[in-house]
């Protein structure tokens, strides 16, 4: 099976780089999306879509169905590892962990449950993979994260106008949740949206966005032309595939920070769910 699977590579490998040879040079002016695309949006972007940021106009807009099987792919990537990896039954462990809680207290964990304080008779080692309990780390990326989170929301709602956007703002969110897991534990993480919310904010997010295109064939339009919005948002057309570009934005956002922090949960407790990293 693994040379099959190396076999199956290296012909794919092969065929993309021979496949390269017909691309036209590096920054060649004169290559076709250098002649027609590029200059077409980049000079009617801002009268077409009332969006300064070009990159999100193309992305959301005039290659919107890109974008949406892209965010797709990533909602596939999360249900793959889930898949894979989510264990729902306990099983059984030997290893022995000893933890210092903040108290000074030591708690023994096997099978990840705690054993009574009085059945430690004397001091043990603790285990090597164990990391000491650290006030100052914890503190500092509980305060920290807010302010992630905050900054992860003005990216994705200023991606109009700035570098931003939903993929980038929604890899920050994700990122803030993952720091918590790290930080703190991963029980703590998941205290704050649990297993369910990702599994579900997984499809809501692609759901967002393709149902977005879906509107838009019910009120007579192309599948995600927004200018169809215009009579539910109440602007004209220039400023409804603005909107539109927004809302498909927040759904790309929420697709990829659940499919983030589902992914994480599932490799950092090799899907238990118990203790992480």
């Amino acid at each position: 099976m693994k040379l099959l699977g190396l076999v199956i590579v290296f012909l794919s490998g092969a065929f993309l780089l021979y496949a390269t040879a017909d691309f036209p040079p590096w920054a060649d002016p004169a290559s076709p999306a250098s002649m027609h695309v590029s200059p077409r949006y980049i000079e009617k972007s801002l009268e077409e879509t009332a969006v300064p940021n070009v990159v999100t106009s193309v992305l959301a807009d005039y290659r919107g169905f890109d974008t949406m099987f892209e965010t797709t792919v990533i909602f596939v990537a999360g249900v793959v590892c889930f898949v894979l990896l989510r264990i729902f039954k306990t099983v059984g462990s030997e290893q022995v962990l000893y933890r210092h809680t903040p108290t000074g207290i030591t708690v023994r964990i096997k099978d990840g449950r705690r054993v009574p304080p009085g059945v430690l008779n004397e001091f043990e080692s603790i285990d090597t993979l164990w990391t000491p309990y650290d006030f100052i780390l914890k503190t500092m990326c509980r305060l920290i994260i807010p302010f992630i989170q905050l900054f992860a929301l003005y990216v994705i709602a200023h991606g109009h106008h700035s570098p931003g956007g939903g993929f980038q703002g929604g890899v920050i969110l994700g990122a803030s949740f993952i720091l918590l897991a790290i930080s703190q534990d991963l029980r703590s993480s998941l205290a704050r949206i649990g297993e369910k919310i990702h599994a579900l904010l997984c499809p809501v997010g692609v759901f967002t966005y393709a149902g977005t295109g879906a509107l838009c064939l019910l009120l007579g339009q192309n599948f995600l032309d927004y200018k169809a919005l215009s009579s539910l948002l109440g602007v004209d057309g220039i400023m409804a595939r603005s909107h539109g570009i927004f809302i498909v934005e927040v759904g790309v956002g929420i697709a990829v920070m659940a499919t983030m922090v589902w992914i994480y949960n599932n490799l950092s407790s090799e899907g238990r769910y118990d203790e992480g990293l």
